[in-house]
C-alpha cells in the first residue's frame, strides 16, 4: 500500500499498487466502493497485466484518510486525485473509473489534463443525480448530521451485501457530502466535459442496466460507447474478461 497527501490537514489518499511499465493505470471507484475490492481481479487478467496500476480510495472512502473539513464534491475529489498522483509521480494516466469515479475522472481530466491520456468509464454519472422522491429512503434524505448518527447504519440494512461489504469501510460524513456533491454534479456538467475532452474517451454499459441517455451525441463527440453483456452497473465485477478486453 502507498499514499500520498492529498488533503487539508495533511489528509493521504491511500492506494495499492501493481508493478508495471508506463504509462500508468489509475483506477477509481464509486460511492461507498474501495478500489482494490472493485478492481485487482480484473486488472491481474492477462490483457491487462505489465502496466503499473494504482487502485486509489478517495477521501473518505476505503483505505484513504478521513478529513472532516474536506467538501468531497466531484471536483474535490479530482482534485485531490490530482495531488496524488503529483505526489506519485505520474503524468498522462489511463484513468478506469467506475459510476462516481467516473465522475471524478473526467473533471480530473478536464481540469489537469496533464495527469490523463486516456478515459475508459464503467457506467459514469453524467448528469445531477436528482434528490429523492417525497418518502424516499437514500442518503440525500438525512441531513449529514441524522445520516451521521444513526442513518448510515439504517442504510446497510437495506442495500445489497456486495455492495454493503466496501460501503461500511466509508466514513459517513463523506458518503453523505459525496452524494450531496453527485446530486449538484460538474460545472459544465460531465457529460459536457466529457464532450469537450479530445483524449481518447470509452463508455463501457452493462447490458442488464439501463440505456444511456443522450449516447448518440456522446458518439458523435468521438466517445466510444460499448455496451457489455451479461453485466448490470458493476461490469467489471459481472463480466471481469470482457471488461479486461475493453480496458486492454
Amino acid at each position: 500500500m502507498r499514499d500520498a497527501h492529498a488533503g487539508p490537514g495533511g489528509a493521504r489518499i491511500r492506494w495499492v499498487e501493481i508493478a508495471g511499465d508506463e504509462p500508468a493505470r489509475l483506477c477509481l471507484h464509486g460511492a461507498g466502493g474501495q478500489a482494490a475490492a472493485y478492481f485487482t481481479h480484473v486488472m491481474t487478467l492477462p490483457p491487462l497485466t505489465g502496466r503499473r496500476t494504482l487502485m486509489m480510495d478517495l477521501l473518505g472512502f476505503g483505505l484513504s484518510d478521513r478529513p472532516a473539513d474536506f467538501g468531497h464534491g466531484l471536483e474535490d475529489h479530482a482534485d485531490a486525485v490530482a495531488r496524488a498522483l503529483d505526489g506519485a509521480g505520474i503524468e498522462g494516466a489511463e484513468v478506469v473509473a467506475h459510476s462516481m469515479g467516473g465522475a471524478v475522472a473526467i473533471a480530473l481530466a478536464a481540469r489537469r489534463p496533464d495527469l490523463v491520456s486516456r478515459l475508459v468509464l464503467a457506467e459514469p454519472v453524467l448528469d445531477p443525480v436528482p434528490p429523492p422522491a417525497p418518502g424516499a429512503f437514500g442518503i440525500t434524505a438525512f441531513t449529514e448530521r441524522e445520516f451521521a448518527a444513526d442513518g448510515m447504519a439504517r442504510f446497510l440494512e437495506r442495500v445489497d451485501p456486495l455492495w454493503a461489504a466496501t460501503l461500511r469501510l466509508a466514513d459517513p460524513v463523506a458518503l453523505h457530502r459525496s452524494a450531496f456533491g453527485l446530486r449538484a454534479g460538474t460545472t459544465p456538467a460531465a457529460r459536457d466535459l466529457l464532450a469537450e475532452l479530445t483524449i481518447a474517451r470509452t463508455v463501457l454499459l452493462g447490458a442488464r442496466s439501463q440505456p444511456l441517455t443522450g449516447r448518440a451525441e456522446l458518439e458523435a463527440a468521438g466517445v466510444r460507447v460499448v455496451t457489455v453483456p451479461d453485466a448490470g452497473h458493476n461490469i467489471m465485477l459481472d463480466n471481469p474478461r470482457a471488461f479486461a478486453e475493453h480496458v486492454a
